[in-house]
């Protein structure tokens, strides 16, 4: 192959780099450690640099590297081309390091939500978290405020899954919790009990099919209360036999029972939506098993395995 190609096909920012910094210090040894290439490789360099040009670049002597008037002329296009190199690998540094801005649910805890942030630093990934209910979260990614946004979408259209059933403060003494078994008989002194539903859930695909189950089986139309805030829906729960509709781990981070749905599944489904025409795939691929611990599935298109008995 000949030596012009060599240039040409690999290294032609690196050949004008040599001859650059040996034009600048008069030297094949000193200007070859500046840019921290060996004296030889320096050499092969700008001798291909000639052989492609069929032009000498420097007079050599014994103790000199000197330019010619073809050295000279060709001298201030290669600095150029050599900085614009330069600002070009200072570009791409500066956007891998620039934070990624993902929209995130505010179900993740703290702790699960530095450890998404910890493993995707070590993917090279800087991570900027915006916490944010389901609709927010589109908006966001509607917008452009964020590069990418876990969007909650039903299980079938979900990259992770997450099992949902209902948790209370006491043990209810049963593997599933059936729905009908909350119906308030006529007369009945006790209060009737609740199904919380916190922002997260309060879902086309999970709210309705739970509504439908609740007219069912006879339920009345306050026993499905959507709660401004988990806070407010896990005071209740604590403080009455009511319930609350949730994961398995967030049933055990409130010290909750909790058990499946006796006569649905449900489940909240999630995926990575990007700004735009962005490409959110190579953080689905390097992520994919963070995001999952995140969320409280087992791993990407699974779902969590995690249960309270």
């Amino acid at each position: 192959m000949p030596i012009w190609h060599t240039v040409r096909t690999v290294d032609l920012v690196g050949a004008c780099r040599a001859f650059v910094s040996v034009s600048k210090h008069g030297s094949f040894t000193v200007g070859a450690s500046a840019v921290r290439m060996s004296q030889p490789v320096a050499s092969r360099r700008v001798a291909a640099l000639e052989e492609r040009f069929g032009e000498q670049l420097f007079e050599r002597t014994s103790r000199r590297a000197v330019l010619t008037p073809f050295g000279r002329d060709l001298l201030p296009v290669a600095r150029q081309l050599v900085q614009a190199a330069d600002v070009l690998l200072h570009e791409a540094e500066a956007a891998k390091s620039k934070p990624w801005r993902l929209a995130v649910p505010g179900i993740c805890s703290t702790v699960d939500l530095a450890r998404l942030v910890a493993d995707a630093r070590g993917h090279g990934v800087t991570l900027d978290l915006r916490v944010a209910e389901p609709a927010q979260r589109r908006e966001l990614v509607h917008a452009q405020q964020v590069r990418a946004a876990l969007l909650a979408v039903p299980s079938d259209e979900a990259a992770w899954s997450v099992p949902l059933g209902l948790a209370a403060a006491r043990d209810t003494g049963v593997k599933r919790v059936y729905v009908e078994a909350l119906r308030v008989g006529r007369g009945s002194p006790d209060p009737a009990r609740r199904i919380w539903l916190q922002p997260e859930d309060d879902v086309p695909h999970i709210r309705d099919p739970l509504a439908r189950l609740r007219d069912a089986v006879g339920l009345r139309p306050a026993q499905l209360v959507a709660a401004a805030d988990l806070t407010t829906a896990a005071a209740e729960v604590l403080c009455t036999r009511d319930l609350l509709l949730c994961s398995p781990a967030q049933a055990g981070e409130l010290g909750l029972g909790w058990w499946p749905i006796g006569e649905i599944t449900l489940s909240r489904g999630y995926a990575l939506a990007a700004a735009a025409d962005g490409n959110p795939q190579h953080i689905e691929a390097r992520l994919g098993d963070a995001i999952a611990r995140c969320l409280g599935a087992d791993t990407l298109t699974g779902t969590a395995g995690r249960t309270t008995t």
